[in-house]
């Protein structure tokens, strides 16, 4: 029976887990090449990828039959609402938080996302969490937590600042809240993940849109056009790279959230976050140089309270998803009771009752 039941799930979940992990990643080490050659404009570069993984659906749709635009109702708009400005306030939020901090220290939002979604899951759930899911749960905000934790050895001029944290904090909690209000807007998408996908983008692309004006990014863009120290075609292939993996980051998010529960796809992130780290030490050699070559060793450490809490947590959810063994019934033995019975009386009457402990269940 448990066989049967991990034999039918765990790839499926795996699967997906990894697809979207593999898509983050990506996503993560591209934008972080194009932000770096163009810092000024990164609410326009995130307006580019949601127009473009727009565009991808349209384009989808035309060879797969599978991929079907939604009709765009004013009623159906109104009803998602809420998940499309809880997505685009966390896009700009973490967005922000990207550009003003160390690009370590941004764990930090993806450490504090764990314990939120938790808190808004169970408050949305009127549930409790068990002990072993809240120690798991600290155990990698702590990991977090540690890895940019205050040092002595760390310059001034590296350390977060408040307004910073502050906008870490906020794209934390409304990562938590977005993670929850997929599954509930789901049905507004006749459960289709690939509509709700073309209805958030295209929703946040429209929200988006006058902050890009408000910051007045078009203009520094066409500034930079002339300016011959800029390189314009990182920003363009960047564009183009990320619109690609945004639109699939967008699918393997909405297929993690619909697969498995919204604790489950966050700690998946916190996983992709520990690899992102460890890739970032390679690619990026000066992101963990300050905190790893320094006698406290605060990365290093983090990474493996990390790796200690989601191995934990993925331990403790498997336990708490398996079925509780059944006891075998020996139809055999029932028979021969049965004729035993109908041998002396001639007539019997045969209850069959489901143990107590099924009974509980």
């Amino acid at each position: 029976m448990n066989n049967r039941y991990f034999d039918a799930n765990t790839p499926k979940v795996a699967a997906v887990v990894g697809f979207y992990m593999s898509a983050a990643l990506v996503m993560v080490f591209v934008n972080k090449a194009v932000l770096n050659g163009s810092p000024d404009l990164p609410l326009l570069f995130l307006l580019l990828q949601l127009l473009i993984a727009v565009l991808l659906l349209h384009v989808a749709a035309m060879f797969i039959t599978r991929v079907e635009i939604p009709k765009l109702e004013l009623e159906t708009a109104k009803k998602l609402t809420p998940v499309v400005l809880v997505n685009i306030i966390g896009l700009i939020f973490n967005t922000l938080c990207l550009r003003d901090v160390d690009a370590s220290f941004f764990q930090i939002a993806r450490g504090l996302v764990l314990p939120l979604t938790i808190v808004v899951f169970s408050a949305h759930t009127r549930t409790v969490p068990s002990v072993r899911v809240g120690i798991a749960a600290g155990t990698v905000a702590i990991g977090f937590l540690l890895g940019v934790a205050p040092s002595a050895t760390v310059p001034a001029h590296v350390a977060p600042s408040s307004l910073s944290l502050f906008y870490g904090v906020l794209s934390s909690l409304f990562i938590a809240f977005h993670a929850v209000l997929i599954k509930s807007s789901l049905p507004y998408c006749n459960n289709s993940t690939i509509q709700l996908a073309y209805w958030t983008n295209l929703g946040s692309a429209m929200f988006l849109f006058p902050f890009v004006l408000l910051y007045r990014e078009i203009s520094t863009l066409e500034d930079l056009i002339h300016d011959s120290n800029w390189d314009g075609r990182v920003f363009l292939w960047g564009s183009i790279v990320t619109g690609i993996f945004g639109f699939l980051l967008c699918i393997a998010g909405l297929l993690s959230i619909k697969v498995t529960s919204p604790i489950t796809h966050m700690f998946s992130s916190a996983l992709r976050s520990v690899i992102q780290t460890l890739l970032g030490v390679w690619l990026f050699k000066d992101i963990m140089t300050v905190y790893v070559l320094t006698p406290d060793f605060n990365r290093a450490g983090s990474i493996l309270v990390i790796m200690i809490g989601t191995i934990y947590y993925t331990w403790v959810k498997s336990l708490e998803a398996a079925p509780p063994p059944r006891k075998d019934v020996d139809l055999e033995a029932i028979g021969n009771r049965k004729h035993e019975e109908d041998s002396d009386d001639g007539e019997v009457t045969v209850v069959f009752g489901v143990p107590e402990e099924e009974e509980k269940v």
